[in-house]
């Protein structure tokens, strides 16, 4: 099994290990360069966004900056918005799904470290190169959904379709569909109407 596929079924894996540096280094340039594209041309920022992220819809707007960990891994679904300082650490899949609203300085984490502190600090490998071990679980944020500003949302969760996470809320663990839940960490507070 490669890194890359031990990164993307949860598996223990090296961020340093076989290409994976290449591809996070080449996805932070992308990310420069569209940071750095005038706001003012959609279509020279599209062109870029689908040099390093191909799940993206003709019609997904992101406002800048952003910052992805490698953009291959996430897919957006269509008329998704996101605002201003989006974060996206796609070691795992993230799935945006159609009609989502993501508020500024939202941050999507999918890597996780082992809780033990010898598991998770730098040791040699066989080559004398220094790795650590890290893992990561998917983030799903199905249809109709809407993150207030300042949202975190961590690895492993499913945010149910048509659900609000109010404004500077952590979600940790999965979130009903048609919910609005907000605090730290996220609960639901009250069921949406789904009309």
């Amino acid at each position: 099994m490669t890194e890359i596929e031990k990164m993307l079924a949860g598996e223990p894996y090296s961020s340093e290990a076989e290409n994976l540096p290449d591809i996070h280094i080449n996805c932070c340039r992308m990310c420069q360069k569209y940071n750095n594209t005038d706001p003012g041309d959609a279509e020279g920022l599209h062109k870029i966004l689908t040099e390093f992220v191909p799940g993206i819809n003709d019609d997904t707007v992101l406002k800048q900056p952003i910052q992805f960990d490698y953009g291959q891994f996430t897919t957006f679904g269509k008329r998704v918005f996101v605002n201003y300082n989006f974060i996206c650490m796609d070691t795992a899949r993230i799935d945006i799904g159609d009609d989502v609203l993501i508020g500024p300085n939202c941050v999507l984490a999918a890597p996780l470290h082992p809780m033990n502190a010898s598991e998770r600090s730098y040791k040699p490998d066989e080559n004398g190169v220094l790795r650590h071990i890290e893992f990561s679980k998917p983030i799903t944020i199905e249809h109709d959904c809407w993150l207030g500003a300042g949202v975190t949302v961590c690895a492993g969760v499913t945010i149910g379709a048509g659900s609000v996470i109010g404004a500077g809320s952590v979600v940790t663990r999965d979130i009903p569909p048609y919910s609005f839940a907000a605090g730290v960490p996220a609960k639901v507070i009250k069921t949406l109407e789904t009309s």
